[in-house]
């Protein structure tokens, strides 16, 4: 069956901003010696800027940060302190996810394995590290169904969400076209990014886009939900047929373009 689901991972694999991401960036910190932490509010506002690097990389223009911490002065200097930090940091967090204590979102391993032994292709379309992305991806569906992905992660485009390129990138890779395509997001920036390339979304809230606009997505709920588990709240539907106590593989097929 040409048809494939592609999965972002923070916030859909598993809540991982506030669980993973935060706590991880803050212990890097710490550990380097850097007077400086994020908080939840200070982060939350971070994630409307797509990828880890570029997140602190805005640090640079931040009069609090610099008051605080010496900041090279050539853009190599700070390019290198960057990947020095971000390598630090995956670490801390690969540890956090192999720890266990971040679970995969509900539905994720259902809807997947569903699709998968219904003959769809399976991806994941991150800008995270690829190590990060691959560790998320055990935990959340096992590392037997995660062979069957296709995983693009990290540097691997040009520009990170919104922009696109990433989920072109999938397309091409997959050999399909975005009408045979539904990619699960729960950012805004992550919606813009498939919309851009004419795939269908379905959208997972999670801790940090509660209150984001979806409103061009073709179905949001408030996560995929499971049989005898958490059931799922639909909040906007655009889809032929109603989505009962969980998202099932016939709801995501009705999300498909004509």
């Amino acid at each position: 069956m040409d048809r494939a689901l592609i999965f972002d991972c923070d916030g859909v694999l598993g809540d991982t901003e506030l669980y993973g991401h935060l706590p991880a960036f803050n212990q890097m910190w710490k550990k380097l010696g850097v007077p400086w932490q994020w908080s939840t509010e200070q982060y939350g506002e971070k994630l409307k800027i797509g990828g880890g690097k570029e997140r602190m990389a805005s640090l640079f223009a931040d009069a609090d940060f610099c008051a605080r911490v010496p900041v090279p002065e050539s853009d190599q200097e700070r390019k290198s302190l960057i990947l020095r930090w971000h390598k630090e940091k995956t670490a801390i967090y690969e540890g956090i996810i192999n720890s266990g204590k971040i679970p995969g979102r509900p539905g994720i391993r259902r809807l997947a394995e569903e699709a998968g032994k219904a003959g769809w292709k399976l991806a994941v379309a991150s800008t995270s590290a690829p190590a990060a992305v691959q560790a998320v991806l055990n935990h959340a569906v096992g590392k037997e169904l995660a062979r069957e992905f296709l995983v693009l992660s990290g540097d691997i485009v040009p520009a990170k969400k919104p922009a696109p390129d990433i989920y072109e990138l999938a397309l091409s890779r997959l050999g399909l076209p975005a009408s045979k395509c539904v990619a699960v997001e729960d950012s805004r920036n992550g919606m813009l990014a498939a919309l851009g390339a004419h795939i269908a979304v379905l959208v997972t809230l999670s801790a940090y886009t509660q209150k984001e606009d979806f409103h061009e997505a073709a179905l949001v709920v408030d996560s995929l939900g499971d049989p005898g588990g958490p059931k799922c709240a639909v909040l906007a539907s655009h889809g032929p047929h109603s989505v009962g106590d969980y998202v099932t593989l016939k709801d995501v097929a009705g999300l498909l373009q004509p």
